[in-house]
């Protein structure tokens, strides 16, 4: 039963993280973002990391998602604000990025496979509550806070840039 929840999770989570990019609309992709976080969480509820899973419903699902949706309906973006369409040398990057991910993911995938035994030992103690905040606010505590900063900057050029067209108007 564990691997059918994994492989379905893993799945939702995958399609989801595509169709994150593939839609044109910024508020469906909105949408599924956050049931690719849901997919994730359960991942991380597989592997007994309780906290993590919780962090990543309430903190990305929740609040960073709200944000975003704040930001994207705020602005009201159109696809002539964007610009010309396309760069003709964008779809050739396009496609070798892509080609490169591909390879990077098969790489991580048969280094993964192959080193499934270490990962059980760890999954023990990862993602308990003593454990992350110990990590959190000591060694991470600067890119926690500057993190902080960078999204109270985002909201007051949303902000910003929503006023100043509405003012165009």
């Amino acid at each position: 039963m564990e691997y059918v929840i994994f492989f379905a999770s893993a799945f939702v989570a995958i399609v989801c993280a595509l169709l994150v990019i593939s839609q044109k609309n910024p508020v469906a992709s909105v949408i599924f973002l956050i049931m690719a976080f849901v997919a994730q969480a359960i991942l991380y509820i597989q592997l007994s990391a309780l906290f993590v899973a919780i962090l990543q419903i309430v903190v990305y699902a929740g609040a960073i998602m709200v944000l975003f949706l704040f930001v994207i309906m705020l602005l009201n973006l159109r696809r002539d604000d964007f610009g010309p369409e396309k760069h003709p040398l964008q779809g050739w990057l396009t496609r070798i990025f892509g080609v490169v991910l591909v390879a990077e993911l098969i790489i991580v995938i048969a280094r993964g496979v192959s080193q499934s035994e270490s990962v059980d030992t760890a999954a023990s103690d990862f993602g308990n509550v003593e454990q992350v905040a110990t990590i959190l606010f000591t060694r991470y505590v600067f890119p926690f806070e500057l993190t902080s900063i960078l999204l109270i900057v985002a909201i007051i050029g949303a902000v910003v840039l929503g006023k100043r067209r509405a003012e165009e108007k």
